[in-house]
């Protein structure tokens, strides 16, 4: 005789995500386990007089979402009350920004940091009014000139920095960029406080960490904070001795820390994959040896709640700042770089094969950042080779945003079973600015989603917060419409693709990535009992308005750990 639930939704959408993409209408949990899943008088067998039974009333149930690229610790601790909010529409303009340092140095001691994140030229007014017109170290002078100010873009490769943290830098007139690295200077030679890919370290090193008690803090807002978008496991894509000077050093090692420390504690209500970062960018083989030492979670923690499972390579840059690496000239010129080890591209592609090489002998899977055309193809030859050197079964290795994807490369990652992680949320913001970076023919073309799915890639999605919200209706949207967020127009639409498609890039498809499709990733019984109810039908809702259909609740390991006001159970 079956058992019965202690928790059962009936009278739903309920959207197994499977591989038949199975449409039920109730699902019965018992013990955080999914126990059957069917029609209404299937499973209202099920109940007894201790079961909790919901009445979804045609609301959609998914699979609990799994943000496969997310760094929630970081994320946190780049929000109030640690960092400052200067993303769109917190801000709209450079003003705006300015006046929100002020307001800071106000309340702060005089010499302290005051920090932010999320500032983008492509939503601020002046820079809008004036094509030509950039932040500058002078607009936060007059706003801060006791307090050294970091400023980081919402993509996490570029800084503004006034010019008391330029002094304490030692950035000045002459002072030359790093490898890997530009220090913006202007027309007669002097720094602007524009500091991209490695040379953003230069500041960034002298921001005081966050402590892990901090830390702890910060993963614990992000997890509650994620239950309240329907995200129930996520993948922490960095953390290790290379994080130390990114995004605050919320990716260096004493986050790795504070997630074991939660875990121990049984107070971390997710499911974190880890990928480690042993090698800054701009680092070598040598820094990836050297950095995996001593970085493991104990065996005394919940595997199926933290584990570590691969490695993280910075390739290149981002297309907005001109440092991906491509085959053809940006139409102002150049053709970016990768930011790795090396005194020309010969040496630089040379030293990112042996990075591969070095993390998948170690029996690591890989996700390396690599976005330009070029460096993707590099990449994908050098996980071949490493395959080739040192057969591995199924390495499941993938690359990280790979926004301009030949049709070889995808050819090659879906004939070895290696995976794409993109961030189409990316896409819709970043759309017409991108006209301008890469040429029109490009830019429709960057994120092909669609392109990868159709040759056999079970590709991965994930929001890259704080680089973007963790709203994935926002993702699954921009998947569906290619359509931009400041004009509305249309971005490459043959790269879009139906519901379906979308979903399984946050469901399924980051299961595999984890390998843990075993037992996550879809409504099927004996799988674990994490779930997101919608306040709405999704398959019946205009793609246009799936970003603000709210989440109901949210279910993990069979518990209730998020119930939107107002919403009855």
């Amino acid at each position: 005789m079956p058992k019965t639930a202690d928790l059962i939704l009936t009278g739903g959408d309920v959207l197994t995500v499977d591989d038949a993409f199975t449409v039920a209408q109730a699902v019965a949990v018992r013990a955080g386990r999914i126990i059957a899943v069917g029609s209404d008088a299937e499973i209202t067998a099920l109940a007894g007089p201790d079961t909790q039974l919901i009445d979804l009333a045609g609301r959609t149930v998914l699979p609990g979402i799994n943000d496969s690229h997310l760094h929630a610790a970081a994320w946190a601790l780049t929000r109030p009350p640690f960092a400052l909010d200067i993303g769109h529409p917190a801000v709209r303009s450079i003003a705006d920004i300015a006046e929100a340092v002020r307001r800071t140095a106000a309340g702060t001691p005089r010499g302290e940091w005051i920090t932010g994140l999320g500032w983008d030229v492509g939503y601020l007014a002046e820079c809008l009014a004036d094509p030509a017109r950039r932040p500058h170290r002078s607009d936060l002078d007059t706003a801060s000139p006791d307090h050294p100010v970091c400023l980081t873009d919402f993509s996490g490769h570029m800084v503004w920095a006034n010019s008391r943290a330029l002094e304490l830098a030692g950035i000045a007139r002459g002072t030359e960029s790093p490898a890997g690295g530009v220090i913006e200077t202007d027309t007669a030679g002097e720094p602007t406080g524009i500091l991209k890919e490695t040379a953003q370290a230069l500041v960034q090193g002298l921001v005081a960490p966050a402590t892990v008690a901090q830390r702890k803090e910060a993963i614990r807002t992000a997890v509650a904070a994620l239950h309240a978008e329907g995200i129930t496991s996520y993948t922490e894509p960095g953390l290790g001795p290379g994080g130390a000077e990114i995004l605050g050093g919320g990716l260096d090692t004493g986050t790795l820390h504070a997630y074991i420390e939660l875990a121990r504690a049984d107070q971390l209500a997710s499911r974190v994959r880890v990928l480690l970062l042993p090698a800054p960018m701009g680092g070598s083989a040598a820094d990836v040896t050297a950095g995996l030492e001593g970085l493991a979670v104990p065996d005394d923690v919940d595997a199926r709640r933290l584990a570590v499972i691969g490695v993280k390579v910075f390739a290149d840059g981002v297309p907005p700042n001109e440092t991906a690496w491509m085959h053809d000239p940006y139409p102002g010129g150049g053709h970016g770089a990768l930011c790795v080890h090396g005194a020309d591209a010969r040496l630089k592609q040379a030293e990112l094969t042996e990075m591969i090489r070095v993390a998948h002998t170690a029996g690591y899977q890989l996700g390396v950042h690599v976005t330009g055309d070029r460096a993707i193809d590099a990449v994908v030859d050098a996980f071949v080779a490493a395959d080739r050197a040192h057969p591995r079964p199924d390495a499941r290795h993938y690359v990280i945003h790979g926004d301009f994807a030949s049709a070889q490369s995808l050819a090659k990652l879906a004939a070895h079973g290696y995976g794409i992680n993109m961030n189409p949320a990316i896409k819709w913001t970043i759309a017409d600015l991108m006209d301008a970076v890469v040429g029109s023919e490009r830019s429709d073309y960057q994120w092909p989603v669609r392109s990868a799915a159709e040759a056999g890639i079970a590709v991965c999605v994930g929001s890259d917060a704080p680089i973007t919200a963790p709203n994935w209706r926002q993702g699954v949207a921009a998947m569906m419409l290619r359509e931009s967020k400041a004009t509305g127009r249309v971005s490459g639409p043959d790269q879009r693709v139906p519901l379906e498609t979308a979903l399984r890039a946050y469901t399924a498809n980051p299961a595999r990535q984890d390998f843990a499709e075993a037992w996550k990733g879809t409504i099927e019984p004996g799988k674990v009992a994490d779930l997101c109810v919608l306040g709405g039908d999704l398959r019946a809702t205009d793609p246009h308005d799936i970003p603000d259909l709210p989440i109901d609740l949210t279910v993990f390991d069979g518990h209730i750990v998020f119930q939107r006001d107002g919403v009855s159970r």
